[in-house]
């Protein structure tokens, strides 16, 4: 994968958090910080583009026949399927 230098203004506050972050040894470097906030809101905008996907299909399903014990059931089922 190609990389492309970029130049950031920070303030100090954002400067020292970076920093600390580092020291605490979580990252090695500035740019491994900031790619790993960069894959984490991808994840997030991903995982939001979904929810908002779900959302829409469920309120163009219309009224269910089921009981609320049984949509959860439903729900609890996908879930655990989701997850294995």
């Amino acid at each position: 994968m190609a990389t492309i230098r970029k130049t950031i203004t920070l303030s100090d506050s954002h400067d020292a958090w970076i920093k600390a972050q580092i020291a605490g040894g979580a990252f090695t470097n500035d740019s491994e910080y900031i790619r790993d906030l960069i894959r984490r809101d991808q994840e997030g905008q991903n995982k939001l583009s979904d929810l908002r996907q779900a959302i829409a299909q469920g309120l163009e399903s219309g009224v269910s026949d089921l009981s609320l014990d049984d949509i959860w059931t439903k729900a609890e089922k996908r879930s655990r399927s989701a997850d294995a």
